[in-house]
């Protein structure tokens, strides 16, 4: 008994040593804490408008949400060791909030169930690792480029026109913005000059070595200063502009203010429900999770971490096992978005802390202010929204300037013009992987095949031989 008491307690201190090493480099920031800190901010263009809907059309429980996602925020940060994005499913908040009859937070819930067991099946059986393996890297990049630029095209709607979210698409876009005010065009362009003067291009070649030799003085001072500019947390910056300014725009929030979390319940989710939720809004996500949330994110991860190795099966059974807990609850389906995990990288996220550091900050509005908490965001400024998505969006359709031959490039803007004409991510991918096919098809050499039929029925005529050595 001594003897496997002495083996178990090493190998015990080896897993708890281990573990602890993970979290202690999933946790280290890479940058500055402020920069981490602004990063933690980048996706909040495409958070905030989808819960806000959501959450006044279809009654979702905004507190559970946040704590929720709060939590997603925290175990993803620690697991995935990069600023992994938590976000609303989108198809299935379009259909709840754009559709009628508007599904009930039941349906919504059973629609999110429905996804995350797909999902988990996908990363479980391992199907997840051989799509995203043997898929064509054009098809990707042709997602990606299709989903950022349906990002800044959101982007330029939310910075020039008015916005109603409880309103269908067609409506809540007809009302120019006016030049002044508190949600004004020249605070929307006041933001967006700022966050290009203090993060560039969003690069990574702000990191410069200013004691190097081979610097003039003249370069070292435009280095320093970019290097200055870029320690900025500037998205940070801009968000808590917009907060202050909700307090400003309607004073009387602050009496509509209610302290503490609403009640956990389990949601009874009937047949019916299921049945609804699938067609409706299971239908729909499932191929953009897959697409979106698994495979552009995996793709993108690679391209922004080298040598971090990011597991299609792992981010698949993450997306599944987050929404099969909090769903039952009564939470908003979610998902990892690239646009997302673009937005953070662009504004300075480049470890797990920095969606640690969004985790903590919505578990405390959660807990602290509840449901009321949707007065608050109900003023905040739509065209500041818009600027951070713009920059998320332009960043994310930037991974795809790596297709260097025609033909890649080819592949990837059929498949993005067809996702964006269509609407559909998936009507896209088919079509790029069919053009990609083709392709290759047409390119192949066929000498082969027409060898073996000549031995399989004797030897060649002389036509024969001419057909197969010209």
């Amino acid at each position: 008994m001594a003897e496997d008491s002495s083996t178990t307690t090493p190998l015990l201190h080896r897993r708890v040593s281990g573990w602890c090493s993970h979290l202690a480099a999933s946790l280290r920031p890479k940058t500055s804490i402020f920069s981490e800190l602004s990063g933690a901010v980048g996706d909040l263009g495409t958070y905030i408008p989808i819960v806000l809907a959501l959450t006044l059309v279809s009654n979702l429980d905004l507190s559970t949400t946040l704590i929720f996602t709060a939590l997603y925020n925290i175990a993803t940060g620690v697991l995935f060791g990069t600023p992994m994005p938590v976000q609303p499913m989108k198809s299935i908040a379009a259909v709840a909030v754009t559709e009628l009859p508007h599904l009930t937070v039941s349906q919504i819930g059973a629609a999110g169930i429905c996804t995350a067991v797909v999902l988990l099946l996908l990363g479980v059986t391992g199907l997840m690792s051989f799509i995203y393996r043997y898929l064509p890297l054009p098809v990707v990049r042709g997602v990606q480029l299709s989903q950022g630029l349906s990002f800044a095209f959101s982007a330029i709607k939310y910075i020039r026109y008015n916005q109603d979210f409880t309103k269908t698409t067609a409506t809540k876009t007809n009302n120019p913005r006016s030049w002044l005010g508190l949600d004004g065009l020249i605070l929307a362009l006041f933001c967006l000059l700022f966050l290009i003067l203090t993060t560039g291009d969003g690069g990574v070649s702000r990191s410069f070595d200013t004691s190097s030799s081979t610097l003039s003085n003249k370069e070292r001072k435009v280095q320093r200063r970019i290097k200055i500019l870029a320690s900025i947390p500037s998205a940070l910056i801009v968000f808590l502009v917009g907060l202050v300014l909700c307090f400003i725009r309607d004073p009387s929030i602050v009496s509509d203010i209610t302290f503490g979390p609403s009640k956990f319940h389990v949601l009874k989710i009937t047949w019916e429900d299921f049945k609804i939720g699938f067609l409706r809004g299971a239908v729909p996500q499932i191929p953009l999770s897959v697409l979106n949330s698994v495979i552009a994110v995996c793709k993108l991860s690679d391209d922004l971490f080298p040598g971090t190795d990011l597991s299609a099966t792992k981010v698949s059974i993450s997306v599944g096992i987050m929404n099969l807990v909090g769903c039952w609850f009564g939470a908003m389906p979610v998902c990892h978005g690239a646009g997302g995990l673009a937005g953070q990288y662009r504004f300075g996220g480049r470890s797990g802390l920095s969606v640690v550091f969004l985790g903590v900050g919505k578990l405390i509005l959660g807990l602290l202010l509840g449901n009321s908490f949707v007065r608050i965001l109900s003023e905040f400024p739509i065209g500041i929204l818009g600027v951070l998505l713009l920059f998320a969006g332009i960043e994310l359709a930037m991974a795809s300037r790596d297709m260097n031959s025609k033909e890649d490039s080819f592949v990837m803007l059929v498949c993005a013009a067809v996702s964006m004409t269509g609407s559909s991510a998936a009507l896209g991918f088919i079509c790029g992987i069919v053009l990609y096919l083709l392709l290759k098809l047409r390119e192949m050499d066929y000498s082969c095949f027409s060898f073996c039929n000549a031995t399989k029925g004797g030897e060649p005529s002389g036509d024969e031989e001419a057909l197969i050595n010209p």
